[in-house]
């Protein structure tokens, strides 16, 4: 693969990155409140506390029996065992990783970018001389090219006419 589809490839992969990093920012930041003179929707007290807005706000899942205030006595009913939980993503090491990995991806892109051989500006019209040269070539052999498929062309095109021609008149009138 040349120099140029690997950057080309790099790129690609460095923005999925970057948007895939985005979205799990976005998707993983916690709700932060505008202003302290909205009520807060999760906390309907309208005097909370101070030590009170630090605890996270527990809510139970509906259906569920209410939740046990703290020091009442335990309940008489046995509950089922809870299913085990599947591991919690780390929210606090996901960016880092991602970052992370966004960083590597641009320094293989720098390093690509220095691997890009340095020319001049004469070198560069040089090179653009000799390609537009071979344009020019290859242009000429692929005009002679069409113009021997277009009298090909017209050759059949008399052959199949002749062969329908012959077809006809040997078929007898009704």
């Amino acid at each position: 693969m040349d120099i140029i589809s690997q950057l080309q490839e790099q790129l690609n992969e460095m923005s999925m990155l970057a948007v895939n990093t985005f979205g799990t920012l976005q998707r993983d930041a916690p709700p932060d409140r505008l202003s302290t003179s909205y009520p807060d929707p999760l906390n309907p007290n309208p005097n909370p506390k101070p030590e009170e807005d630090a605890k996270p706000q527990v809510q139970g899942q509906p259906g569920a029996p209410p939740a046990q205030a703290p020091g009442a006595p335990p309940q008489a009913q046995a509950q089922p065992p809870a299913p085990p939980q599947p591991p919690a993503l780390d929210l606090a090491e996901q960016p880092k990783a991602m970052s992370h990995a966004l960083v590597l991806a641009a320094k293989k892109f720098d390093a690509l970018v220095a691997a890009l051989p340095l020319s001049s500006e004469e070198d560069q019209l040089k090179r653009i001389k000799e390609l537009q040269a071979e344009n020019e070539v290859v242009g000429l052999e692929l005009q002679k090219q069409l113009e021997a498929a277009e009298l090909e062309l017209k050759q059949v095109e008399v052959l199949f006419n002749e062969a329908t021609d012959n077809c006809i008149n040997l078929r007898k009138p009704d």
